[in-house]
């Protein structure tokens, strides 16, 4: 989210371009995603568009294309929705999905460009809450001039109508008494995950069972395709962070000729398969968590727990061994700091570094002295240590979140998993030989796609004849996104062009760097291309 918070912010208030949620033992399972918030990593192959096939000019498709929003106030913004037909195989079938719309109207309406269509991340960010939630704010003066930025809720995503849901929690639940490691090495403990996963999938089918095959991302594509005609543009202009990375990249490869500019910050590479994806992701976190131990004391100065990056890591090897014996106590005294959530507490904390570390550190400091409420505040999705619950439930009643179920239902139905519990079981080995907690749990992640009832074609390399220049930043020290996913989809573009952004955290656009803004709003305005090997 990507969740970054100088840029944008979720309805939890945690890093905007999320892409990861890390939860409890049977919340991870559930969702699918723990740490692969944005493993998504297979996508529809279509040939490119042309007039002959266009899908405006099908007559069973002519009047989801003909729509005209009605837009009405909303705040700062209007807002308004959009009819989707559920199956693009047969819209007419009187099966639909109706999704939320907003815009921040341009303030210069006498050089207005057009509008400009975004995407939070994910899978499962609600684009509303974004915008509602003061994300316009994170884009220029010179942007919001320009364009009405555009947001909406994707198919199935916290708003639609229907939405993904699998039911209460404790559906999803097997025995959630009894702490499990983060790396399950015995029989009877890859038993209880196995059946957990087990469990969250069958919820998902009683409770979604007749929408799960329609939310993957090519069908968010052509809904997006919908919007831009909706929208009166002939070409769509696009920005696009973690998650929606990949969304902009399956449009450009569905419609090709109707890209006017796209921007692709914090980019998924579609050629790594479901266990490539977890290694990347897995090693993204790992290598954040080393650059806070370096950097802490630089970042954070005297709220940072420990001297050294020795000490830091020594910390939280102390914490890990003591939450897997037993949990730390929470204030509010219904719940224990145990393993899971501890190791969530520090994931979600590597997105902004300069606004999530001081808090973090703090957070480790107690929790040295046996007080693991900040951390399990932190894991929670809970910003900072003192919002009441009144807000937490104003936020949730104004913007529907079903972001945790969401990405499973995305992630599982765009990328094919094996049935066979057996590769979970090699890959999981792997993946925590080379590095640790971090590769285990990403693994341990994707074990609730084995189950999945529909099942998606694959990675590939991306094919989009036709397809302009597309700006692709990547941040170096990206945790969950990482960097060479950004120069690998910058090379598979036609015309993919890569801005480096030299920084640690996710995604680059709006978190106050002034040389990546002034690069993608020129790309975005003027159609100006960045130098090959331009750097921030």
């Amino acid at each position: 989210m990507p969740e970054a918070m100088l840029t944008v912010r979720t309805p939890e208030q945690t890093p905007l371009f999320i892409h990861v949620k890390c939860h409890h033992r049977a919340v991870v399972l559930a969702v699918a995603a723990a740490l692969a918030a944005t493993s998504l990593s297979g996508c529809t192959q279509n040939a490119p568009e042309t007039s002959a096939d266009d899908p405006a000019a099908r007559a069973d498709l002519r009047a989801f294309y003909h729509q005209k929003p009605q837009w009405k106030p909303c705040g700062q913004e209007e807002c308004a929705t959009l009819k989707v037909p559920m199956d693009y195989t047969a819209p007419n079938n009187g099966k639909t999905f109706t999704l939320p719309l907003i815009r921040a109207a341009a303030t210069d309406t006498a050089r207005r460009s057009g509008s400009l269509v975004v995407n939070p991340g994910g899978p499962g960010e609600s684009g509303v809450a974004l915008l509602q939630d003061g994300g316009v704010q994170s884009f220029s003066k010179r942007i919001r001039a320009r364009f009405d930025i555009v947001g909406f809720d994707p198919r199935g995503v916290a708003g639609s109508k229907p939405a993904v849901d699998c039911g209460p929690e404790e559906e999803a639940e097997v025995d959630d008494a009894v702490p499990q490691p983060l790396y399950p090495t015995t029989a009877e403990q890859r038993r209880a995950a196995l059946a957990d996963a087990e469990s969250a999938v069958a919820a998902c089918r009683r409770h979604s069972g007749p929408i799960l095959p329609y939310v993957g991302t090519a069908d968010a594509a052509r809904d997006m395709d919908v919007l831009r005609a909706a929208l009166g543009d002939s070409k769509l202009s696009y920005l696009g962070w973690s998650y929606g990375t990949l969304l902009g990249t399956v449009y450009g490869e569905l419609f090709p000729r109707r890209v006017r500019a796209m921007v692709l910050d914090g980019a998924i590479d579609p050629s790594l398969n479901w266990v490539e994806r977890a290694r990347s992701q897995a090693v993204g976190f790992r290598t954040a968590v080393d650059d806070y131990a370096e950097y802490c004391a630089d970042v954070v100065g005297d709220a940072c727990p420990a001297d050294t990056p020795e000490g830091i890591h020594e910390l939280l090897d102390g914490l890990y061994a003591q939450t897997e014996q037993e949990p730390l106590p929470v204030d509010d005294g219904e719940s224990d700091l145990d393993t899971a959530a501890l190791h969530s507490a520090i994931v979600t904390s590597m997105y902004t570094p300069e606004e999530q570390w001081e808090d973090l550190s703090r957070a480790l400091s107690e929790a040295a002295g046996g007080d693991g409420t900040r951390l399990d505040r932190i894991a929670a999705g809970e910003e900072g240590a003192g919002e009441g619950e009144a807000q937490e439930d104003e936020r949730e009643e104004s913007h529907p979140d079903n972001s945790d179920v969401a990405i499973t239902a995305v992630d599982c139905l765009d990328i094919p998993h094996p049935k066979d519990p057996q590769a979970y079981w090699k890959a999981l080995d792997q993946a925590h030989q080379a590095e640790g907690d971090f590769g285990a749990e990403s693994v341990i992640a994707e074990l609730g796609c084995k189950g999945w009832p529909h099942r998606g074609p694959g990675p590939h390399r991306v094919s989009a004849d036709g397809l302009p220049s597309v700006l692709v930043v990547g941040t170096t020290g990206d945790p969950s996104t990482p960097y060479h996913e950004a120069q690998s989809l910058a090379r598979q573009l036609p015309k993919g062009m890569l801005l480096t952004f030299e920084a640690m955290g996710h995604t680059a656009y709006g978190r106050g760097s002034s040389c990546v803004d002034k690069a993608v709003d020129s790309y975005l305005i003027h159609l100006k291309p960045v130098k090959a090997g331009a750097t921030c």
